[in-house]
């Protein structure tokens, strides 16, 4: 198959060997795995790591920081974190081409292998993660439960540009995450928090989801600024080209991203910091089901879409959106239900502790299998990888 982006798209997937000329993206980086990132971007695990350490190390040393942190919210969710979501967000959809967005929904291969794997396989995977290792801790496995039924619609497309995936097709998967979740978040907690148990012969944890809620944190942290991104291209081209657009006007918002990424990470750490350090053993069996359950996703996803024929820029997108989860809507939700002392909560704000670094992890091997893909290819096709195998 073909890739969706012709051959002369400043963000086409390069599928020549390492050795071929760099092609120079819109956002002012070159081609190849390592130029796909720029020189803040190859240090991310370093920043994001201090990042966390250092948001702890406020959450702890700054008596009163998580009162006033969340003394102001908007769904849930304390504002300035918001602040820094919309802030991340903002630059990756100012990068979409809206205009074509029609080619991605007409993929039916993706649409269908996305929806199933969010929300068939994913609630699924995390609720027998959830019971397997955390029997005896119910406060954190329904955490956990409850982190599996919140589909990603955030941070999945900072990884996915990282990853060099297909950023019109990331766009269509959290707009379609982002209906589903408003649909079907209080029907699958209902279903795997009390129905299934209740089947299974297992201890019932039944909550109550506000539909309101949902409906709010889907419109602040995607509805705004997929907003502005789409205002921000359309009047942008509109008034001085595409040209312009992509290659200066791009490369001064786009590092944007990386700061709204820390400064949201320093906050929720910041947020939770006591929480987490003085109960260490507690994050440690939250983390092994987390684990284990983005490893899984995200390599089942990836091997199902090289299966079903999707070029490797949306097989990366299909396997970050699978694999992602909407902490904010989870630590809301818990935090709504059971308090924000609760163990339900404390398992929501473990989850970007845990997915931020494996997330990152597999950007890079993301990045090694598509210049692995690259070498393998031999048929001059710009648009099709070959398999690694």
């Amino acid at each position: 198959m073909t890739s969706s982006r012709p051959a002369t798209d400043p963000g086409a997937p390069v599928s020549a060997p390492a050795s071929a000329p760099a092609v120079r993206e819109p956002d002012g980086t070159t081609g190849g795995p390592a130029g796909r990132l720029s020189p803040a971007d190859r240090l991310l695990p370093v920043w994001i790591i201090a990042a966390m350490v250092l948001g702890l190390l406020l959450g702890r040393a700054v008596p009163g920081l998580d009162e006033v942190l969340s003394a102001i919210e908007v769904g849930g969710i304390s504002v300035p974190i918001a602040l820094g979501l919309l802030i991340m967000m903002y630059p990756v959809l100012a990068k979409v081409r809206y205009d074509r967005l029609g080619t991605v929904a007409g993929d039916r291969r993706l649409l269908v292998s996305s929806l199933v794997l969010n929300w068939l396989v994913g609630p699924a995977v995390m609720f027998a993660l959830a019971w397997l290792l955390l029997p005896d801790l119910p406060e954190y496995r329904t955490g956990l439960i409850i982190v599996g039924l919140a589909r990603c619609i955030a941070m999945v497309i900072i990884w996915n540009d990282l990853a060099r995936g297909d950023r019109e097709a990331a766009a269509v998967l959290v707009a379609l995450n982002s209906l589903f979740q408003v649909v079907a978040f209080g029907l699958l907690g209902w279903f795997y928090l009390d129905l299934l148990p209740g089947l299974l012969g297992l201890e019932r944890a039944g909550a109550d989801f506000s539909f309101g809620g949902i409906v709010l944190n889907v419109l602040v942290f995607l509805g705004v600024p997929l907003l502005a991104g789409y205002l921000t291209r359309r009047t942008g081209e509109k008034a001085r080209g595409r040209d312009w657009y992509e290659t200066r006007f791009l490369p001064r918002v786009g590092p944007l991203a990386l700061y709204g990424l820390l400064f949201t990470i320093v906050l929720l750490f910041a947020l939770q910091g006591g929480e987490i350090t003085s109960r260490p053993a507690d994050v440690a069996r939250i983390a092994v089901p987390l684990v284990a359950y983005f490893a899984l996703m995200w390599a089942g996803s990836y091997a199902l879409g090289r299966a079903v024929g999707l070029p490797y820029d949306r097989t990366a997108t299909l396997a970050f959106t699978a694999a992602g989860n909407n902490f904010e809507l989870a630590i809301a939700v818990a935090i709504g239900t059971f308090g924000v002392t609760s163990g339900q909560a404390l398992a929501g704000v473990v989850g970007p502790l845990i997915e931020v670094p494996v997330l990152v992890a597999l950007v890079y091997v993301s990045l090694w299998l598509r210049r692995r893909m690259a070498r393998g290819d031999r048929s001059g096709d710009p648009g099709r990888c070959a398999s690694p195998v």
